[in-house]
């Protein structure tokens, strides 16, 4: 790969292969995502997604293979490399008895990596960011779930990250603030220009902010490409899988 190429390429993934009790998850898996682009994942339960996204975080150690963060291996010693990475988790994982500031905020007063009054300025910033004025002394129970999911990607933008990784942010939340997630996603990429990883099995979501995106079936990286090319693939598997999400959402669509 010449330095050209390399200097654009914001995750690299090189033969990634996973297995539990004898079972293979994933399956040497290869995947390039552009710095600053939105890239999406999808496929459905069990095909290995959300192992992948757990590898690409560092919570998991690959059998084979290795990730590049802009070129360098997250498994190095480097652990200013895994400063740059931020994660909004499925269930925003905010705790209940601190304040949203205080969450917002945790990992710098935690690492004491800015001082108390940088950290209340950060912290106000990234709220701000995300419509989030006058929340900040509020417990998460005061909270929407919506909003919950908001202060959870401010909190990822805490440390300024090169990447963000979001697992299903659209998981339980109504269609208008569904709409609204995918919003700040492509709002986040045009103000700040963080690279962006999301695992969804929302459609809706999935073709509204994904550059690109991969389809997943057990443990394999099917097709990769522009959502206009995803929806001309002609792969019996994604036919089913992006028909059968149709349908799924016809069905419960009380109109």
């Amino acid at each position: 790969m010449t330095d050209t190429v390399s200097h654009c390429i914001g995750v690299t993934v090189r033969g990634l292969r996973k297995s539990y009790d004898g079972q293979p998850v994933l399956r040497g898996i290869d995947l390039s995502v552009e710095r600053g682009e939105i890239f999406v994942i999808m496929g459905p339960s069990g095909s290995g997604k959300s192992v992948l996204m757990k590898h690409i975080i560092g919570l998991e150690q690959p059998d084979e293979g290795d990730i590049l963060l802009e070129g360098e291996s997250i498994h190095s010693t480097d652990v200013s490399q895994r400063f740059r990475l931020a994660m909004v988790f499925q269930s925003s994982a905010l705790l209940s008895s601190l304040s949203v500031g205080e969450n917002v905020g945790l990992y710098l007063t935690e690492h004491r990596l800015r001082k108390p009054a940088e950290v209340d300025r950060i912290v106000t910033d990234k709220l701000e960011l995300l419509g989030l004025k006058g929340v900040k002394k509020k417990l998460p129970s005061e909270l929407s779930g919506g909003m919950k999911k908001r202060v959870a990607i401010a909190r990822a933008l805490v440390i300024d990250p090169h990447l963000i990784l979001y697992d299903e942010p659209t998981s339980e939340l109504d269609p208008l603030m569904t709409v609204t997630i995918g919003e700040e996603i492509l709002a986040l990429k045009e103000r700040i220009h963080v690279t962006s990883l999301v695992v969804t099995h929302d459609r809706d979501l999935a073709f509204g902010v994904a550059d690109r995106m991969a389809i997943m079936n057990e443990g394999e990286i099917l097709f990769v490409g522009t959502p206009d090319e995803v929806r001309r693939n002609p792969h019996p598997f994604i036919r089913q899988f992006l028909n059968a999400d149709f349908k799924s959402k016809q069905t419960s669509d009380p109109s």
